[in-house]
């Protein structure tokens, strides 16, 4: 914890806190602090800092680059370094202070957190200060003493004030330039190369060791400091005096800007609502054709560009969509690897997600593409990478999707971009820790992407993708089964509800034999006409037509024509030549018919078949005689031996090649139930079981902590009296009296540490606590089961343990 930034934050008052909390919930995630120094202790984590530090638009890491490389850096220091107005770099200086990344102290000066110290290895590409070289241990007193001589400086005893004076002279840049004006020809080119394209960079080690070279004379200036033979380095105000009083550091205050056009928002909105239905409908024809057959995988992981025009040309997707909905359905956990099949199949939760409504049914499409760790329509070199396959850029590419459609959210209303190099140029001013290159690829696949799903429309985003890019805090992550956060929002429940309002949930039936549709059709529909008929074409308007296989491939499936008919006449009216085909084809329906049978009996003597068959207590076996000498059965062949070896009979098994088989049977291990997910990069994890059919498929969040409740509570928790800090052991021994010492300093710990303890008292009640403070002759600690802070009196606690 820095203790500059815990007396800053005692000096804030209720709003400005309130703001570092609303930027930083991770500040007051559960178990919320209850005091100042436990809260900067949190806003300290470099983890969440630099989580924190991702979120900053270009301006702000500009400031904080350039306070590291400024000596006691303040507003006015930056602002003559930057070479911009002070009143600039206010706002960006405060968004920095907003979110505990930076803060100033009494006297001015801004401390950034150390955290974002540690993001820059050389910020504006200068090295260490000269202070870091001349107090290292390789450099001797006998070499600082030749190195002030060399610059024309006194020698001093004292090593301190001689490193002191040797980092005056070689960060005063007319000094340096009188130094240089003696230098040996090449020097300047030399130092330019380090102090614009450094600050480290190979050298020929040979060359520092030979006289009248320019990198000895510099070496011996102080100029450039080899770490090791063949690497040199610049100090840092060696290469500022070089850059000159005229450099100053890039600041950009404001974004680049985005070119844009004027759309018709109602051909926008009209066009999303063809897109959602078609998303939803082609997603469950996707999966109705994995489950007829299972997706295979390629042994180096991932689904093979066969498999995958394969399925896009019996679905009726185009290969873009197909490979965008695999990927989706993963995630959704829709789709999963089944051992026994062989493949991608659906799981359970898409016989769920099937019954949902469809806007429920669209939302959790749109969940899994927002937190989806991929870029299914990203090109490299010019080609797609593989479905389902590995992808090293991972978070990343979640970052860059949410951060294009942030940006697209702040154009003005009923514009649309007019060009994608400046959107994503726009992009990294909001983002600038993406990677340039990664953005530059991912970018233009994610607006494809967008639009396939109906969040985008003639580049402009739909209400669909405008309620879904201000979601981006409540993402989640690619291993959560769902995000209720995202999938239950009430602006995306809105406009989910509405982008599928002008479903057509009717057909248009002709004498020709075909089946259209005036708009997009509905999931049920078209899954019903999909079954039925064969599609020709979609769009604004989809059509299918009946014919002879397609009705048969319905009876296949197992309808009857009654049931058939009663169905389309549920969509619409059935014109008779429709009905005609239907019955025509039932009619000839089982000319042919083919029988199961588990296995076949035979013997030579035709009474004993005869018996057998006629047997009462065989006849669950479902024998039939088919000739003298040969019976079937229904059930299996290892069933049938068992069942007559139990009745007295005597029966051996027969191989395919009619050979008796008898073999001694080997133990086998049952596999275990359930369904592996298969997720983008090649992760695989158990699905988990469905819930019982009472409790509901998704749980609700706790509702986000408020800020503002927390910054009031917190200011006035540093303005009471402290407690019993110092004297934790003391307490515990004298109040805790039913614990064992063991158990005691237990309990101590949870109150100095903040570790995790079960306790429970002489009522028979058990929590699992943390965090506790000491309150009189009460523990107050966080209880994970209440969700809150509670009291338990310390004479009252009989047992504490450790909490796994």
């Amino acid at each position: 914890m820095d203790d500059h930034l815990l007396g800053w934050l005692r000096t804030l008052d209720e709003d400005r806190l309130c703001r570092i909390l609303a930027n930083r919930p991770d500040a007051i995630a559960a178990p919320w602090p209850r005091r100042l120094d436990t809260l900067a202790q949190r806003l300290s984590n470099g983890v969440a800092a630099l989580e924190a530090l991702r979120r900053l638009p270009l301006p702000c890491l500009q400031l904080a680059e350039a306070c590291l490389v400024t000596h006691e850096a303040t507003a006015d220091k930056l602002a003559g370094f930057l070479g911009a107005p002070v009143e600039e770099l206010r706002p960006w200086l405060d968004h920095l202070y907003d979110h505990a990344l930076a803060w100033p102290a009494g006297d001015g000066l801004i401390h950034l957190a150390e955290a974002v110290s540690r993001w820059w290895t050389a910020p504006l590409g200068l090295g260490e200060p000269l202070d870091h070289y001349l107090n290292s241990w390789t450099i001797s007193g006998d070499t600082l003493r030749a190195l002030a001589r060399s610059l024309g400086l006194p020698p001093h005893t004292n090593k301190r004030r001689t490193v002191t004076r040797v980092t005056e002279a070689l960060g005063d840049p007319d000094r340096l330039r009188t130094l240089l004006a003696h230098a040996p020809g090449g020097s300047r080119d030399l130092l330019d190369a380090f102090a614009w394209e450094g600050p480290v960079r190979d050298v020929d080690g040979t060359r520092f060791v030979t006289h009248g070279t320019p990198e000895k004379w510099s070496a011996d200036h102080g100029l450039l400091y080899r770490p090791s033979w063949n690497v040199a380095e610049m100090p840092r105000e060696v290469a500022l005096c070089l850059r000159g009083p005229g450099y100053h550091p890039p600041f950009a205050p404001r974004p680049p800007e985005v070119a844009t056009i004027p759309v018709d928002p109602e051909e926008v909105d009209h066009l999303m609502t063809l897109a959602a239905p078609h998303v939803v409908e082609r997603c469950a024809a996707l999966l109705d054709n994995t489950s007829k057959t299972p997706l295979p995988l390629l042994k180096s992981g991932g689904v093979g560009v066969r498999e995958v025009r394969r399925v896009a040309k019996e679905t009726g997707c185009d290969e873009d969509e197909t490979r965008l909905l695999l990927e989706i359905c993963a995630v959704a956990r829709l789709l999963a690897w089944d051992e026994p099949s062989g493949g991608m199949v659906p799981t359970e939760r898409f016989d769920r997600w099937r019954l949902d409504e469809g806007s429920a049914r669209l939302r959790v499409l749109l969940s899994a593409w927002w937190r989806m760790e991929r870029s299914s329509l990203r090109r490299s070199d010019g080609k797609y990478g593989t479905v389902l396959g590995d992808d090293q850029s991972g978070a990343a590419v979640a970052r860059i999707r949410r951060a294009v459609l942030s940006v697209l959210l702040h154009l003005p209303s009923g514009t649309a971009f007019a060009d994608r190099a400046a959107l994503a140029g726009n992009v990294h001013w909001h983002a600038p820790l993406l990677d340039r290159d990664l953005l530059a690829e991912c970018a233009s696949a994610v607006i494809d992407e967008a639009r396939l799903l109906g969040l985008l429309a003639n580049d402009a985003l739909t209400d669909l993708g405008r309620a879904l890019a201000g979601l981006s805090d409540q993402a989640g992550g690619e291993s959560d089964d769902h995000v209720p956060l995202v999938e239950h929002d009430p602006l995306l429940v809105e406009a989910s509800t509405r982008a599928l309002a002008s479903v057509r949930r009717s057909a248009l039936f002709g004498p020709d034999l075909t089946a259209v549709v005036t708009g997009p059709p509905s999931a049920e529909l078209a899954w019903l006409l999909d079954r039925v008929a064969e599609r020709e074409s979609r769009g604004a308007a989809s059509v299918w037509r009946f014919t002879t296989e397609s009705v048969r491939r319905a009876l296949d499936r197992g309808y009857d024509a009654d049931e058939l008919l009663t169905e389309l006449s549920g969509v619409g009216a059935i014109p008779q030549p429709l009905e005609y085909l239907v019955r025509d084809v039932a009619r000839r329906h089982g000319e042919v018919t083919v029988t199961t049978v588990g296995c076949v009996v035979q013997a030579s003597d035709p009474a004993l078949l005869a018996e057998i068959a006629g047997h009462r207590r065989l006849a669950r076996l479902g024998m039939r005689l088919l000739a003298p000498t040969v019976l079937v059965a229904a059930a299996t062949a290892e069933r049938t031996l068992a069942a007559l070896r139990e009745h007295g009979y005597s029966p051996v098994p027969v191989a395919d090649t009619g050979a008796i088989a008898i073999r001694r049977s080997a133990r086998v291990e049952q596999p275990l139930g359930g369904k592996l997910i298969l997720l983008p990069g090649g992760q695989v994890a158990e699905l988990p079981e469905p819930a019982d059919a009472d409790e509901p498929p998704y749980v609700i969040a706790e509702p986000t902590p408020d800020p503002q409740e927390h910054a009031r509570r917190l200011i006035a928790d540093s303005r009471s009296p402290g407690g019993q800090a110092g004297r934790t052991w003391a307490v515990i021994g004298r109040m805790a009296v039913r614990l064992p010492t063991a158990q005691q300093s237990l309990l101590g710990f949870v109150v100095d540490r903040g570790v995790r303890a079960g306790i429970e008292l002489t009522d028979g009640t058990t929590a699992t606590i943390s965090h506790g403070e000491l309150r009189g002759g009460a523990l107050e600690a966080w209880c994970e089961e209440a969700g809150d802070y509670l009291e338990f009196p310390l004479a009252e606690i009989i047992e504490v343990r450790a909490a796994l």
